[in-house]
């Protein structure tokens, strides 16, 4: 069978299922039977002239005819959503699509600037993923999105970075706390408290870590959570002390649910970024929200 034969429809499926590698999530993803799925499979592996895909005891993997393809895939529904964009970028905007991934900590603001840019382009659909570090660069790594928010960009990796606003890292406590009210408290005292850490990977736990080893402290780890809402709640149970970014915490300081704690060194000076890959030929929408990124004005 010539490869003339493959349709768009099976191209789609074998993309899908190259992110999940699993036919069940992959016809969940799309709205199909699990059966549907293998059969257009199938019938493109047949197209193409090679097996696509192996199975080894319950996991499935590409073969390397299948890599090939799947890389394919990539492109031509890279190209296929930048045609669309440009061709809504001919109607000045008014029509197409924008798909963001941010980190958790980014939630606090993002929703805001979507707001000030859908009033701007109010004819864009824009879908918005939210996960922590690895979910965020296991997006990245797969080019599943337009656009990556984060507080600090994978290295050794070929992306484009571009800084569009302060990111402040911020040391915190339960307003009773005895450090609250002190002034330039030396990071090693920090050493002596409990302390509430984001998981391992984290871009905030990876900011602290670098922190406490420049000063030479060593940590007395409580507890170990996988998000900052997780980590607020702990701080203001008075579990413990803890570093945030400030974006985070804005609303608890200003109800007075959880204390800045002043500490010598500290805020920690970051930036947020917005990534793509670098190879990635960006689309109007996407260009027009990061060029609203930089130029804003909101406070984080």
């Amino acid at each position: 069978m010539s490869l003339r034969h493959a349709t768009l429809h099976q191209l789609k499926i074998f993309n899908t299922l190259t992110r999940h590698m699993s036919v069940a999530q992959t016809a969940r993803a799309m709205h199909l039977t699990p059966p549907a799925v293998s059969i257009q499979v199938k019938q493109l592996a047949e197209a193409v002239g090679e097996p696509l895909l192996e199975q080894v005891g319950k996991q499935l993997y590409l073969t390397e005819t299948g890599k090939v393809v799947a890389e394919a895939c990539r492109d031509i529904f890279d190209r296929l959503e930048l045609l669309s964009q440009d061709l809504a970028a001919m109607q000045g905007l008014q029509k197409g699509g924008l798909q963001l991934a941010a980190l958790t900590t980014a939630q606090y603001f993002i929703p805001r600037l979507l707001g000030g840019f859908s009033r701007e382009y109010p004819g864009l659909d824009v879908s918005l993923f939210v996960g922590n570090r690895e979910a965020i660069l296991d997006r990245l790594a797969c080019n599943e999105d337009d656009l990556y928010i984060l507080g600090q960009p994978p290295e050794n990796t070929r992306i484009a970075a571009e800084p569009f606003a302060d990111n402040l890292l911020v040391a915190i406590a339960h307003p009773d706390h005895k450090l609250v009210g002190r002034r330039r408290i030396a990071p090693k005292r920090l050493g002596e408290e409990p302390f509430i850490a984001r998981e391992q990977g984290s871009g905030t736990r990876l900011a602290c870590e670098n922190f406490f080893l420049e000063h030479q402290v060593s940590l007395n780890i409580r507890l170990e959570l996988g998000s900052h809402e997780a980590v607020k709640q702990a701080v203001a149970a008075g579990l413990g002390i803890s570093i945030v970014s400030k974006s985070a915490v804005q609303a608890e300081l200003t109800s007075g649910e959880i204390a800045l704690l002043d500490v010598a060194g500290l805020p920690l000076q970051r930036q947020w970024y917005v990534v793509r890959p670098e190879k990635k030929i960006q689309t109007a929408a996407a260009r027009a929200f990061q060029d609203f990124l930089v130029a804003s004005s909101i406070d984080y």
